[in-house]
């Protein structure tokens, strides 16, 4: 429960801050906050992933 519930969370944040708030999207070419969101969003993806792995390693 508690990892559908941190993909979930991660899920949300990333779409309130990226769709909401227009970091998602390109207008005519990449903006540096699109560049910015998707570093974010990316790096904090990596962290999910390994802190589950590590998590479920037994």
């Amino acid at each position: 429960m508690q990892t559908i519930s941190l993909v979930l969370l991660w899920m949300m944040v990333n779409v309130f801050i990226g769709f909401y708030k227009d970091y998602a999207f390109f207008e005519h070419h990449p903006n540096w906050t699109n560049y910015l969101f998707y570093f974010f969003s990316l790096a904090s993806l990596i962290v999910l992933v390994v802190h589950l792995w590590r998590k479920w390693k037994l």
